[in-house]
């Protein structure tokens, strides 16, 4: 006969034993027992080619006052990197830019209060240097290609300049163009 002790460890393992088998039934193991997860876009030297521009910084056309600013972090497991903005005046945005292991290319997303919304398909990088191209559609419904090139100038400068062409890229006129400026801690 059991004592008192004895029913308790039974029933301690019988639980345990019980867990078990259910995350077997389900396909699921206990998390105590799974692998640590894989955190592939920390360590790919392709996904890590915007970190130059991590940071907060602060924008100004050439020459001008600095009056915007920007914020630019990397989420999901490093695997995207987000920049907020605010143009000031209202104005504000957030851009999204992701290395696609599967494509071996950038793709990106500008969205802004406004309403606009930008998809640009085709990103390549080299050092200190993306740049995206996408399309969209003019005022009057015309073909446009939009071209956003992120430029690193130094350790604290880094410039973005926003291109549209309505010949199919033959040739471009500047939309935006911006100075970043690290902001010190």
């Amino acid at each position: 006969m059991l004592g008192y002790r004895g029913v308790e460890k039974f029933r301690g393992w019988t639980g345990l034993l019980a867990v078990a088998c259910a995350g077997m039934w389900l396909g699921n193991s206990p998390p105590a027992l799974a692998a640590p997860m894989a955190r592939p876009c920390a360590s790919n030297r392709d996904n890590r080619a915007l970190d130059f521009w991590l940071g907060r910084w602060t924008i100004a056309a050439p020459g001008g006052t600095r009056s915007a600013s920007s914020k630019v972090t990397v989420d999901l497991d490093q695997c995207l990197v987000v920049e907020r903005w605010d143009g000031g005046h209202g104005h504000i945005g957030e851009n999204l830019f992701a290395y696609s292991a599967d494509d071996e290319g950038w793709h990106g997303l500008f969205a802004d209060n406004e309403g606009r919304v930008h998809v640009f398909l085709d990103g390549k990088a080299s050092p200190g240097l993306l740049q995206f191209t996408g399309p969209s559609r003019g005022p009057g419904g015309e073909s446009v290609l939009n071209r956003v090139t992120i430029r690193r100038l130094g350790a604290s400068h880094v410039e973005q300049q926003w291109e549209k062409s309505s010949d199919g890229g033959k040739t471009w006129t500047t939309a935006f163009r911006g100075e970043y400026t690290r902001k010190q801690p």
